[in-house]
């Protein structure tokens, strides 16, 4: 009988990491449980080519593998796991048995206390189906939209809102756009651009109390100011989807805890990777962390991937530079490293860096695709991972630091195996990782080899 990889989330880290397994070889079966109706599709469109109409849900679809050979299992939650049997449930009370598992659920829209989230002018973005909803409400009435949160997706959805002609009003609790995580002159430019596309900016207050009315929902600032939208988009961050490991015995604070190997903490042949996971990356002081941006996933994916397969024993530290952009009238962003590390700022070569400890650990510029492909091999540089020491070690004590939905640090604690450390001080390629991957896709797409709908019969 063959041996059963199962991927748990249907999402870009859980396609990316079936690929690899077939890359690396990987010969048996592949089951990819998905919490959605959807296949794979590109997240970052949601905020935008979703919003303004200019994508359809076909044309937001991934591309993938055409030997991937797995058994989809869409509207298949995993609802339950236990490692020691190696077991996963399903709904209808299926379990499913592995031999490996790669954990790739990726986060959920944050909840945000108070809101009236029954009624249905009340939105948040993180699905596809989310981002229909919202697009849907806007079209079909008329008067302010509100978002409330002011980074990424908050700043994204309002630029897109506006570019749908609508008056948008974008109500933060913080005193600046992006939290801060792009630095102050940065942060001034993306907020003066909103200004003067007219959006209608309200920084550094709370909402005291919303007001449900036919024609829509009046929301009341601290400072007095009154709101009334007719739909309302909360982007105020994201959680780990990790509901379903209640019970499990795994460490699931903030996300699922790994060691710096992607091997989930307290169990065998289980790895975790993308938004969900929360890792030790040896190149920047080792304290556990997730990182919610885009090619994490992808690169985290194929890295769990390979680590699953060689075991612990021999699997390579998971050690990226992250890089991420956001795009907001015209206006390109782009960051490497972790700037919410930074305790100081610095010039480096026009753009924006980040200094923590005398070091470098993050940059971020603003229409600078050349420059920040010519400073990133910096960060690899000034912040090399050492050899001679245990992966795990006790980590300095973090900074405080501006509010950033996309980097949670958290404390560290000790794993009982170390790993061999995977050393590399030459950057990978940074030019393409540069670029969206935002291009249209609709005729390289794989169909899946067999797809199951909620646990039903196999659809071909």
């Amino acid at each position: 009988m063959s041996e059963r990889i199962v991927v748990v989330g249907g999402g870009l880290g859980g396609v990316r990491s079936a690929e690899r397994l077939r890359e690396m070889g990987f010969d048996g079966q592949i089951t990819i449980l998905s919490a959605e109706r959807h296949l794979p599709y590109h997240r970052p469109c949601l905020s935008k080519q979703m919003i303004t109409g200019e994508w359809t849900p076909d044309d937001a679809l991934l591309s993938f593998s055409g030997d991937l050979d797995a058994e989809w299992r869409m509207n298949s939650p995993a609802l339950h796991l236990d490692p020691k049997k190696q077991s996963v449930w399903v709904p209808g009370g299926e379990e499913i048995k592995y031999d490996g598992m790669i954990i790739a659920t990726g986060v959920d829209a944050r909840a945000m206390g108070g809101a009236p989230r029954h009624d249905p002018r009340v939105h948040v973005l993180r699905t596809l189906d989310d981002a229909i909803a919202i697009r849907k409400n806007i079209r079909q009435s008329q008067g302010l939209v509100a978002v409330i949160g002011g980074g990424f997706i908050g700043c994204e959805l309002a630029c897109s809102i506006r570019h749908m002609g609508r008056d948008v009003a974008l109500i933060v609790r913080s005193p600046a756009l992006l939290g801060g995580v792009v630095g102050d002159d940065i942060g001034k430019k993306i907020t003066e651009a909103h200004v003067e596309h007219g959006v209608r900016l309200a920084t550094g207050v709370g909402i005291k109390h919303w007001v449900r009315q036919p024609g829509g929902i009046g929301i009341h600032l601290s400072d007095g100011q009154v709101f009334f939208a007719s739909c309302v988009v909360l982007a105020v961050g994201a959680s780990p989807a990790v509901d379903w490991l209640r019970g499990s015995g795994l460490d699931i604070s903030d996300g699922v805890l790994c060691d710096s190997t992607n091997h989930v903490v307290g169990a065998e042949n289980l790895v975790a990777c993308g938004d969900v996971a929360r890792w030790p990356n040896m190149r920047f002081n080792g304290a556990v962390r997730r990182v919610e941006h885009w090619l994490n996933a992808v690169e985290g994916g194929r890295a769990a991937a390979e680590n699953l397969l060689v075991g612990r024993n021999h699997a390579k530290t998971y050690t990226p530079v992250p890089r991420f952009w956001t795009e907001q009238y015209g206006m390109r962003v782009q960051g490497a490293g972790l700037p919410v590390l930074g305790t100081d700022t610095t010039d480096v070569n026009g753009l924006t860096g980040f200094i923590a400890n005398g070091k470098l650990v993050g940059i971020v510029g603003l229409e600078s695709p050349g420059k920040i492909i010519t400073e990133t091999p910096e960060l690899f540089r000034q912040n090399a991972v050492e050899t001679n020491v245990p992966v795990w070690t006790q980590p300095e004590q973090e900074p405080a630091a501006a509010e950033a939905p996309e980097v949670l640090p958290t404390a560290m604690i000790p794993v009982p195996e170390p790993v061999a450390a995977h050393a590399s001080s030459v950057p990978p390629s940074v030019s393409s990782s540069m670029s969206p991957p935002l291009q249209r896709r609709r005729h390289s797409r794989s169909r899946p080899e067999m797809v199951r709908v909620g646990g039903g019969r196999a659809r071909p």
